[in-house]
C-alpha cells in the first residue's frame, strides 16, 4: 500500500479484497501481511478498518476477523417497528425489507439502527442481534404519572412499548405534558428506561400539537446565527452591478399568479401571440443561485433542509425568510433576478425554439389563482375592468394551457384530478372549517406551464451531456398492478396489458371513469399502485408524464434540486462546465438527489400527519353525529369511509352491524353472512361518528347502512 493513497483510496483497496469471491476472514496480521502494510502505516491501517466497521461497510467477529456483513449473512439497517410487536429492517444498502417476528425484535425498537442476521428460508426473515443507536436523538411523547412512577407514550404508534421514566430522570414535568425523551436503559422482557430531556409543553396548550410532529419528524425548527449573520449581509435590492451581462426583459408584461397565501414567489409568466399565430412562453424563475453561494453555510442547511415544509399552521422554509419572502422571491413592482427560459410553442403544443438566459425582470402584478379563475371562468366584470390590459394575456394564456393539456394527454400522461384538503384554522390554531381544495383554470394554467418548461430545460441538458439532477418515475411493480386490476374490474372496467402497463392505458382508464361514482376512489388505487417519484442523477424518463425527459426547475426557494441545477445551468451558460467545476458536479448530483428525496419524503410525512391530526381536532366535538361518505378503502380489518371535506375514518369490522360480515380478500369487499348485502370500495354509505383519538390521530366510524 504505497504512501501516495489517500484513505479512500486504502478503504477501497481494503474492500476489494474483503469482497473478493475467494476471500476467507482474517485477522488483522494476516490482513496487514497480504496487503503489505509498511510498519510505519499499520496504526492508521487499524484506524481505517474501524471507520469501515463504523460506515457499516465491514464486521469484525468475536474472534477478531474481518469480513463484509453478507459472508455471515449479517445486514445493517433501520428497524421499523408496529404496535403488534414485529418489525421490519431496512437495509442501508437498498434491498427488501427484512421481516422480524415479534420474538427476534429482542429490545430494538422503532427507528434503531440495527445489525441484523439474515434467516434462509421461505421469506425474507431476520433476527436482530445487535442495537447500534438510534437514527433519531429522542422520542416525542405524552407524559404520564401514577403515584409511585411514570411513564411516556410515544406519539409514533410503530412503538409497541411505553418508556418509563424513573423519579430521578422527570425533572419538572407534570401529568400531561409533551416531551422529548430519551433511551438510558434496555432490559429484556421491561419497558425501556428513558430520561426527559425537553419539554414541549402541555398537550393542551396552543401549538404544541403541531410542534411534537415537527420534532417526531426531526424537523429543523430555526435558522442558526451563523447562517442568520450570513443573510444579514444580502443586500435587499438589486443593485446595478447584479444586472450586468444579464438580458433586460423589464419591459415585457409579465405575472405571478399564486395561492392567496403565498410569500415564495418563485415564478413569473409572460407570453406573446406571435404574427405566425404561435406562442412565445417565457417562464421566469427566481435566480437564488445569486445569494446563495455554493458551499456555504446558508448552500449546507439548505441542502440539509432539502424542501419547504407546508404544515398546517406554518411554512418551515428551505431557505430564511430574508430569502424566501424578500430578495429572491418575485415580488410585483421590483427588480429581481432570474434565469428564464423563452420558449416558442406551435399551435400543437409543440416547442420549436427555446432560450435559457439569466435574467432581470420586473413583475407587473401579483395575481391569484381565485382572481385569475373569476376573469376567465366566471367573467368578472369588476376584475375584467381592473385588470384589462392584462385579460387578452390571461385568455391566451389559456388557449395555450388547453393545447399544452391536449398533447399531454394524448401522449397518454396521468391526469389526476384530486381535491387537496384545506384546513382552516382559528387564532389559536383550532380548525374551524376543513372543506377540498378544488383545482381550476387558474392552477391548472401555471401547471401546465411549469409542466412544458421542465420538460424543455431537462432534455436540453441531457444532449448537453452535463451532469444533471432529473426527476424521475419508474415503472409500477406489475404485482401492484394486478391487485389495483383486481378491483377495478370489479367496477367493470379493465385495461389490455398484465405484464406491462403503459402510462396511456391508465390515462384512458382514468378518462374513462370520468364523472362517474367511482372516479376519484379508482384514481386513488391507481395511484397507490404507482411507484413514488424521487430524483436522480441519471435521466430515466417520467412514468406517470410519459415523458422521455423531467426535471425539477421552476422552485428554487422551495426545492433543493432546482437549486442545483441553476448551478449546472448557470455554469454551462458562463462557459465553465469543464474541468474540476464538472467533475465536483458529477459527484453533487448523485449527493444532492439522494439527500432531496430523502427530505422530500420526510416533509410529506409530516405534512400529511398535521392533517390528519386537525382533521381528529376538527371531528372531536361532532361525537355521535351522522355523515353520508363513500368507501375508499377496504382491509380485513374493517372499511374505510371518506367524507366529502375529506375526513377519513375506519369502521371496525366489529361495528359492522346488523349481520356477520365475511371479508372477500379476492374482490376486496365484505358480504354480509346471512343478508347478502355486500359493502365494496365506491359504495355511498351513511355512518356514525363513535370515537375521535386527537393522539393517534384516528376517526372511528359506526356502519349504518347504504345511501
Amino acid at each position: 500500500m504505497g504512501d501516495n493513497l489517500d484513505n479512500n483510496k486504502r478503504k477501497k483497496t481494503i474492500l476489494k479484497l474483503l469482497n473478493d469471491p475467494s476471500y476467507i476472514p482474517m485477522k488483522i496480521k494476516e490482513l496487514i501481511t497480504i496487503l503489505k502494510v509498511p510498519k510505519e502505516d499499520r496504526t492508521l491501517f487499524e484506524s481505517l478498518l474501524n471507520e469501515l466497521i463504523d460506515e457499516h461497510k465491514i464486521i469484525c467477529t468475536k474472534r477478531g476477523k474481518y469480513a463484509v456483513p453478507s459472508q455471515y449473512d449479517l445486514v445493517y439497517g433501520i428497524f421499523r417497528g408496529n404496535q403488534k410487536g414485529f418489525g421490519f429492517v431496512t437495509p442501508d444498502d437498498g434491498g427488501e425489507d427484512i421481516y422480524i417476528m415479534a420474538k427476534n425484535v429482542h429490545e430494538a425498537i422503532h427507528h434503531d439502527k440495527v445489525l441484523c442476521k439474515v434467516i434462509k428460508g421461505r421469506k425474507t426473515e431476520g433476527e436482530i442481534i445487535k442495537i447500534l443507536g438510534s437514527e433519531l436523538p429522542t422520542i416525542v411523547g405524552t407524559y404520564f404519572e401514577h403515584k409511585s412512577f411514570g411513564f411516556v407514550v410515544p406519539d409514533d404508534n410503530k412503538f409497541d412499548t411505553d418508556i418509563f421514566i424513573p423519579k430521578k430522570n422527570r425533572h419538572a414535568t407534570i401529568h400531561g405534558h409533551k416531551v422529548l425523551v430519551q433511551i438510558t436503559k434496555r432490559e429484556k422482557d421491561k419497558s425501556p428506561e428513558g430520561e426527559i430531556t425537553k419539554i414541549l409543553g402541555h398537550i393542551n396548550d396552543p401549538g404544541v400539537d403541531i410542534l411534537s410532529i415537527c420534532y417526531q419528524y426531526d424537523l429543523p425548527t430555526e435558522f442558526s446565527n451563523e447562517i442568520m449573520n450570513e443573510v444579514a449581509k444580502i443586500n435587499n435590492t438589486v443593485s446595478s452591478k447584479d444586472k450586468a451581462g444579464r438580458i433586460d426583459f423589464r419591459d415585457l408584461m409579465m405575472v405571478t399568479i399564486d395561492g392567496e397565501d403565498a410569500k415564495d414567489l418563485d415564478d413569473a409568466v409572460a407570453l406573446e401571440l406571435l404574427e405566425d399565430g404561435n406562442f412565445r412562453l417565457s417562464v421566469h424563475i427566481a435566480d437564488v443561485t445569486h445569494y446563495v453561494r455554493e458551499k456555504s453555510e446558508l448552500d449546507s442547511e439548505a441542502l440539509a433542509r432539502a424542501t419547504s415544509i407546508y404544515l398546517v399552521d406554518r411554512v418551515i422554509p428551505m431557505l430564511p425568510h430574508k430569502l424566501s419572502n424578500g430578495i429572491c422571491s418575485l415580488n410585483a413592482g421590483v427588480d429581481r433576478l432570474a434565469l428564464s427560459c423563452t420558449m416558442d410553442i406551435d399551435k400543437n403544443g409543440n416547442v420549436f425554439n427555446h432560450e435559457i438566459t439569466e435574467s432581470v425582470i420586473n413583475v407587473d402584478r401579483r395575481m391569484t389563482y381565485t382572481c385569475v379563475k373569476k376573469i376567465l371562468e366566471d367573467k368578472d366584470e369588476n376584475l375584467i375592468n381592473e385588470y384589462i390590459e392584462f385579460v387578452p394575456m390571461f385568455k391566451n394564456m389559456e388557449i395555450l394551457a388547453q393545447i399544452l393539456r391536449d398533447k399531454r394527454k394524448k401522449r397518454g400522461a396521468l391526469d389526476f384530478d384530486f381535491d387537496e384538503t384545506k384546513v382552516i384554522l382559528d387564532e389559536t390554531g383550532y380548525p374551524i372549517e376543513i372543506k377540498a381544495y378544488e383545482r381550476n383554470v387558474a392552477t391548472k394554467l401555471i401547471e401546465e406551464f411549469m409542466l412544458v418548461c421542465n420538460e424543455t430545460v431537462a432534455e436540453d441538458f441531457f444532449f448537453k451531456e452535463a451532469p444533471f439532477v432529473y426527476r424521475i418515475h419508474e415503472e409500477p411493480d406489475i404485482a401492484k398492478i394486478t391487485e389495483m386490476l383486481g378491483i377495478v374490474t370489479s367496477f367493470g372496467h379493465t385495461i389490455k396489458s398484465r405484464k406491462k402497463v403503459h402510462a396511456r392505458e391508465l390515462q384512458q382508464l382514468i378518462e374513462a371513469i370520468k364523472d362517474k361514482p367511482e372516479e376519484e376512489i379508482i384514481s386513488k388505487l391507481i395511484l397507490r399502485s404507482l411507484k413514488q417519484a424521487r430524483y436522480n442523477e441519471d435521466c430515466l424518463g417520467h412514468f406517470g408524464l410519459n415523458a422521455r425527459y423531467y426535471c425539477h426547475f421552476t422552485s428554487p426557494i422551495r426545492r433543493y434540486p432546482d437549486l442545483q441545477i441553476h448551478r449546472i445551468i448557470k455554469s454551462h451558460l458562463r462557459g465553465k462546465l469543464k474541468g474540476k467545476k464538472l467533475k465536483d458536479f458529477y459527484k453533487r448530483v448523485s449527493e444532492v438527489s439522494k439527500q432531496s428525496s430523502l427530505m422530500e419524503r420526510r416533509a410529506e410525512l409530516a405534512e400529511r400527519e398535521t392533517i390528519k391530526l386537525k382533521k381528529a381536532e376538527f371531528m372531536e366535538d361532532k361525537l355521535g353525529e351522522t355523515f353520508d361518505g363513500i368507501i375508499n378503502g377496504v382491509t380485513s380489518w374493517g372499511i374505510y369511509v371518506i367524507l366529502p371535506n375529506t375526513v377519513e375514518g375506519l369502521v371496525h369490522l366489529n361495528n359492522m352491524n346488523r349481520d356477520y360480515y365475511i371479508f372477500d380478500e379476492v374482490n376486496f369487499r365484505y358480504v354480509g353472512e346471512h343478508t347478502g348485502q355486500v359493502y365494496q370500495i365506491g359504495q355511498k354509505v351513511r355512518v356514525k361518528l363513535i370515537k375521535v383519538d386527537k393522539i393517534a390521530h384516528s376517526i372511528d366510524f359506526k356502519l349504518i347502512g347504504r345511501v
